[in-house]
């Protein structure tokens, strides 16, 4: 007997955010799961990662949702709740600094999205990342260049992602003050450069990256504990958006 293949799929462009969405969910292929990270660039605080299913019906409460980089600090606090309320399923990972110097910014933000996505409540039939290639997902995945901005559930993971975030480092200026987390988050500002030099690190910062390993160094704190830890040249400078953008 021949091989019968799924009907063929029409992408919608009308359907904005929910294009991706709406044709895996028309091919049968949900659950629909979005993935995306917060934190990669920083060089102070958690990497977070958060996995989110939305229901394949387009929701006005949810309508604003977008780049959680391109929605100011209000919009992003409104959209929260309402993300927890109406996804059908939602999980956040906070990967500590200590993590991150061990395993790479990058192979631990690939382990905070296949975590995120083990985590959930709902089993995706699908999920869709922002960016990179998630290998070991035990359901088929497609990588999404900008995905945050492409697709809805991606948009509904940035906000859980960035806000879960930023709520941490504001509790986090508390428990080290003069360096300025509830303003700048972790990323190299020029503020947070000037209170390094002032102050040196503290426990959140990540000694992986060269911004902070070149003043451990000048003040010879690096220990040899620490050191084994360290996974060489994480460059701050190497990664343009890393300098402007608090996402």
């Amino acid at each position: 007997m021949p091989a019968t293949w799924p009907p063929r799929t029409v992408i919608r462009k009308s359907s904005g955010l929910r294009t991706l969405e709406s044709a895996l969910y028309r091919s049968g292929l949900g659950p629909v799961a979005g993935v995306d990270e917060v934190g990669r660039g920083a060089c102070a605080g958690p990497l977070v990662v958060a996995a989110c299913v939305l229901g394949p019906n387009r929701l006005e409460s949810l309508a604003a949702l977008d780049d959680s980089k391109k929605l100011n600090e209000r919009e992003r606090e409104r959209l929260f709740p309402l993300i927890r309320r109406y996804a059908l399923a939602y999980h956040v990972v906070f990967i500590p600094s200590a993590e991150v110097d061990r395993r790479g910014v990058h192979v631990a933000n690939i382990e905070g999205m296949r975590r995120a996505v083990a985590g959930l409540s709902v089993r995706p039939g699908y999920v869709l990342s922002d960016g990179f290639r998630v290998p070991g997902l035990p359901m088929p995945s497609l990588p999404v260049v900008g995905g945050d901005a492409a697709a809805a559930c991606i948009a509904a993971a940035s906000v859980l992602a960035k806000v879960s975030r930023d709520r941490l480092m504001v509790e986090m200026e508390a428990e080290h003050p003069g360096y300025g987390f509830a303003e700048h988050k972790g990323y190299s500002t020029p503020a947070h450069s000037a209170a390094l030099a002032e102050l040196g690190p503290c426990s959140e910062h990540r000694y992986s990256f060269i911004n902070v390993r070149r003043l451990v160094a000048v003040d010879g704190q690096l220990g040899t504990e620490m050191g084994a830890y360290l996974v060489p040249d994480v460059d701050l400078e190497g990664e343009p958006e890393q300098q402007s953008q608090f996402g």
